[in-house]
């Protein structure tokens, strides 16, 4: 989204899109958070139970830290390993760059590195701001926040699912361009179930999303720029 088809930032493009996200969130939270909530809490169903499992961070991580690996493993006994400096002792620095080397702009490791980038910056924010989810809402009509805790209760804002889910399938769309328009809808359908489970504030899905969207583009940008 943020970046041309030549792999170049658009920043022009990304400033103004955390701009508008910024002022989106900051309306939805005082004015149509709570009613779209109620409104799309009908669209239920137990499949959103099946994407609360399959969509999460760490499915994302696991999978596509698997195939990482194996590729990993592949190019090593095609070409070998490199750990040793110049001094030849081991070195965790050497093998690192060997390991970049060998993986950098493969498809795996591109979308591992989306997620969990993504994932750990939405961790960041949920400690900072710590939302209320809307359980509280639902049960007690009440909503706040309580900043700098980790207990899910009040883990609410960005969606964790939602970041990991459009870091990983927008990667997969400008990986595979054909895929694109179904990787988007397919996230855009992720996001919106976590807000019809009762997980979330449609503000923290609209969050998450752009902080998946982010870390996928600045991702390929950096396995992809010229050195």
């Amino acid at each position: 989204m943020f970046l041309t088809p030549d792999n170049k930032l658009r920043t022009k493009w990304l400033a103004w899109g955390a701009v508008i996200t910024a002022v989106v969130v900051a309306l939805g939270m005082v004015w149509f958070d709570k009613p779209l909530y109620i409104i799309m809490r009908y669209l239920d169903a137990p499949i959103w139970r099946v994407f609360d499992h399959v969509f999460d961070a760490v499915v994302w991580l696991i999978l596509t830290g698997i195939l990482l690996l194996v590729v990993f493993i592949k190019k090593t006994v095609e070409s070998g390993i490199k750990y040793k400096n110049a001094k030849n002792h081991f070195s965790l620095i050497v093998l690192a760059r060997d390991f970049m080397a060998k993986v950098r702009t493969n498809y795996a490791f591109l979308i591992f590195s989306s997620v969990l980038s993504a994932g750990i910056v939405a961790k960041i924010i949920k400690f900072l701001i710590g939302r209320f989810r809307p359980v509280f809402f639902e049960a007690l009509g009440v909503t706040g926040f309580r900043p700098f805790t980790f207990e899910w209760a009040f883990n609410s804002m960005p969606s964790g699912h939602s970041a990991a889910t459009f870091a990983g399938l927008v990667m997969v769309g400008m990986l595979a361009p054909k895929w694109k328009p179904v990787t988007w809808t397919l996230a855009i359908i992720v996001g919106a179930s976590r807000v019809a489970y009762g997980a979330h504030w449609p503000t923290d899905v609209i969050l998450g999303a752009f902080i998946g969207m982010v870390a996928a583009d600045l991702i390929k940008y950096w396995a992809f720029k010229r050195k």
